[in-house]
Order: C-alpha cells, then structure tokens, then sequence
C-alpha cells in the first residue's frame, strides 16, 4: 500500500533530520532562550502554506508564550491563493508588514519557504537583520539550491541566516512517485517542518527551565484552569503580540 511507503518515507527523513540538524536545532533553541531571558519575542513568519508554521507556533498550549505570527492577508492563501503566488514575489512589501509589527533588537525571526527564493521571506530577513533581531530560517537546502533567486540581488534566503534548519525535503517538495502519473505528490515540508520547529521550542523551553528561568507557556484552554493562566500571559505580552 502506498500510504505505508509515504510513512516509511516521512519517517527516515524524520531520522535523518535528527541527526543532521542537530547542532542547528541546538543553536536555533539558544538564541531562543537568550531573547526570551532578555524579554524579546519570537516573531514567526512564512508566505501561503508557510503561514502554517506562525500558526502552529502561536497561541498554542504546550507553547512559548512570546510569539508573535505575522500573519498578513495578502500572504495568506485565503481570499486567494494566486494572489498569495504573485504577493510573495513583490519587493518592498516585507518593510511594509514589518513596521506594522512591534519589534526589538532582542527579537528573533524565524522565517520558513521550502524554496527560499521569492522576495518578501527573503527581504523580511534583511529588514530583520537591519534592526538588529537574529535570524533562523527553516528551508529545504535540495529545494533551494536548484532554483534561481527572484530577489534583486540574487540572494536566497539560507544567505541571510544566523542557523539554518534544513527539512531535508526533496526539490518540489513531492516524494511520491506512481507509474501512470509524470507530477510527484505526498508532499513532506509541513510534516518536517512543524516537527523541527516544535522540537527547537521545546529544546529552548528546557534551556531556560534548566537556568533557572521558569519561561511563559499556553495552558490549554479546554482544561479547568487554562482560561485564568492565559488571562494573564494575554495581559502581559498584547503589547508586543499583533494577534493578541
């Protein structure tokens, strides 16, 4: 059965990442912890499908507290999918979307594009890195290095990064292949990638707890005593938390 092969398939990749990514994991989590203890936010950030990752970092329990995900509309695959194609190329709307964010030097962004070479995640790296925030990028290393940048400059993303975590994907992203059918399908980006980022979160949570800093994370909301913790950790942080 097929199925069976893409969960063979997304499992040694899922090894392999371990593996290969561990150094990077390690230094993505200490840069975490160093800007949580000096009361920065991790601002998350992707285009389309990538959105997904600022998504799944954010406001969810069992995660840091000191995420902001930039969400802009124009991104975002809903009301329109092609204009979230044709949005992502245009050079100058990353500054535009960043200085409607509240960030500090102490701040981390973490940008994701399995391609990594469409303008906006490439110059929100560069806007990023002009006031001062350390940058992580998570891309697919195969991905990028077989297409041409489309950034004026000819950078790609992986360029412009303090640690960049790799999923280890194939170019195009598809790992599937049937007989009968020429497109790749069964898609791994996601899968990996929510994986790598959630295991550098929890590497940074055990950072700080093993420092002796107890950091700020969600309490499910669907347990008892969840809505009153939250409350809180809301009041604290809408400040510096767009979606907040």
């Amino acid at each position: 059965m097929l199925y069976k092969q893409f969960f063979s398939k997304v499992e040694d990749i899922l090894k392999e990442v371990s593996q290969k990514e561990e150094k990077n994991i390690l230094e993505a989590a200490k840069i975490i912890e160093t800007s949580i203890k000096d009361k920065g936010v991790l601002h998350v950030f992707g285009c389309g499908h990538s959105q997904m990752y600022a998504m799944e970092l954010f406001y969810r329990a069992g995660g840091l507290v000191p995420v902001n995900a930039i969400l802009s509309p124009p991104l975002s695959l809903a009301p329109s999918a092609p204009l979230s194609t044709f949005s992502e190329r245009q050079e100058g709307l990353a500054k535009v979307i960043l200085n409607n964010e509240n960030v500090a030097s102490q701040d981390v962004m973490l940008i994701v594009s399995t391609s990594g070479r469409n303008a906006v995640p490439i110059e929100m790296a560069l806007e990023a890195k002009e006031r001062g925030m350390k940058v992580i990028v998570l891309t697919s290393m195969a991905f990028t290095e077989e297409v041409e940048s489309r950034h004026k400059d000819g950078k790609k993303l992986y360029q412009l990064a303090d640690v960049v975590l790799d999923n280890h994907g194939d170019a195009g992203d598809a790992i599937m292949k049937v007989d009968g059918l020429e497109a790749s399908f069964g898609p791994t980006s996601s899968i990996i990638g929510f994986t790598i980022l959630q295991s550098v979160v929890v590497q940074a949570i055990d950072n700080l707890v093993k420092s002796g800093e107890a950091p700020p994370v969600y309490v499910s909301s669907n347990l008892d005593k969840g809505d009153q913790i939250n409350k809180q950790y809301i009041e604290k942080y809408r400040n510096r938390i767009t979606c907040l």
